[in-house]
């Protein structure tokens, strides 16, 4: 079903109204004090980084050098520059940065272990119900703000994620918010994936090297482009869809889309690794960083015994996440998962409470009222930040 009719469905049935999100009907009083939290959060941005298909934690933040050869799988582990701290080997760049970001090592969630459950959850907080559909954060954050200059407030890069193998809502859109507050993009839904550039126009030949002249690299120098334009709020899908390419979906099937671990460490970590570090790097050179989080993550974590193919399978019960920049403090890891890398076993952290910490961070209590359906309350998120990553 499409947002619009969605949209249509639930506004005759329901009569959502939305409501503390918007100037009309509030007071001067009630005015001017939306106008000066404005004002205070106006340089405040996000930039979530979408590892599309589900990133291995095992393969990326959360190593497990002590496991059998069947959990621990092919890569190694490696040290960082915050003692204890360790890496997978696809990650050497950000290894010496490891004192500029927080990892969250207990994320899970207990939907459906679909690539769509996780991207709802990530992006809206929510998971749908029946025809309802709730809005990206970002269509949230539009609506509230609204832009600042010319930028537009709110861009998903380089387009909305498309085939994941379920055809159902996947948490990038405005929904019920309206049109006027759908994200941005770059490129047209008409495109087939891979037959596109992604301009970076204006930049130099150097800043495009340290990135990277790779997709990925390509994709964070674009959304750093933007947050220094003005962009609020940029969600960048490493991946637009999960077909005919090598992505972070590593069932190791070979079919495409599912590639082996130890790619990871020849071939997506090294493009991630170069990328984010140079992204990091690029907006603390700007003074950009303590004003925008950086978040990275997948949908969903792998399992934790390597497969009959070489692969990992869907894992939603704990996989891992990179914070940064607003003012989150480095050098932490939050929450730890089990010696297989299975559950949580510290700190569980629900994939909601990321979606409420962006939401903080952008001057939004997330226990804030969305909308009234049938006389109650709809809540941006019924999570609550993580505190480890709360400031101010």
């Amino acid at each position: 079903m499409s947002s619009k009719q969605n949209h249509s469905e639930v506004s005759r049935r329901d009569f959502l109204r939305v409501g503390s999100l918007s100037f009309v009907g509030l007071s001067v009083s009630e005015r001017a004090t939306l106008s000066a939290a404005e004002s205070d959060r106006s340089q405040k941005n996000c930039i979530l980084i979408m590892m599309t298909g589900g990133a291995s934690q095992l393969e990326t933040f959360d190593p497990k050098p002590d496991a059998p050869s069947e959990i621990r799988g092919p890569l190694k582990a490696i040290s960082t520059s915050v003692p204890g701290v360790f890496l997978s080997e696809a990650l050497p760049q950000l290894a010496q940065r490891a004192g500029q970001f927080s990892i969250v090592r207990s994320l899970y969630h207990d939907a459906a272990p679909i690539h769509e459950t996780g991207h709802q959850l990530i992006q809206t907080g929510r998971l749908s119900g029946g025809a309802l559909n709730y809005p990206c954060f970002g269509s949230v954050v539009s609506r509230q703000w609204g832009p600042r200059g010319d930028a537009p407030p709110f861009v998903v890069l380089p387009r909305l994620v498309g085939s994941l193998g379920v055809n159902i809502y996947r948490g990038q859109q405005a929904t019920f918010l309206g049109e006027a507050f759908e994200p941005a993009t770059t490129v047209r839904e008409s495109s087939t994936s891979g037959d596109y550039e992604i301009e970076i126009a204006g930049e130099s030949k150097a800043i495009q090297q340290q990135y990277g002249k790779h997709r990925f690299g390509r994709l964070l120098l674009q959304a750093r482009q933007l947050v220094e334009r003005g962009t609020r709020c940029v969600i960048v899908n490493l991946f637009d869809d999960l077909h005919q390419q090598l992505t972070w979906d590593c069932h190791g099937t070979g079919t495409g889309t599912s590639g082996k671990v130890y790619e990871y460490r020849d071939s997506l970590g090294p493009a991630f690794d170069k990328a984010l570090s140079t992204l990091l790097d690029d907006l603390s050179s700007k003074g950009l960083l303590s004003d925008t989080l950086v978040v990275a993550t997948g949908e969903f974590g792998r399992t934790p015994q390597i497969n009959a193919h070489g692969g990992r399978d869907h894992w939603p019960h704990v996989w891992s996440a990179l914070v940064a920049g607003g003012g989150t403090p480095g050098g932490q890891v939050v929450g730890a998962s089990d010696a297989r890398s299975s559950a949580p076993v510290e700190r569980p952290v629900h994939a909601s409470e990321l979606t409420a910490t962006i939401y903080h961070h952008l001057g939004l209590n997330p226990q804030s009222c969305l909308a009234r359906l049938d006389e109650q309350e709809i809540k941006l998120v019924e999570a609550s930040p993580v505190q480890e990553l709360v400031t101010g």
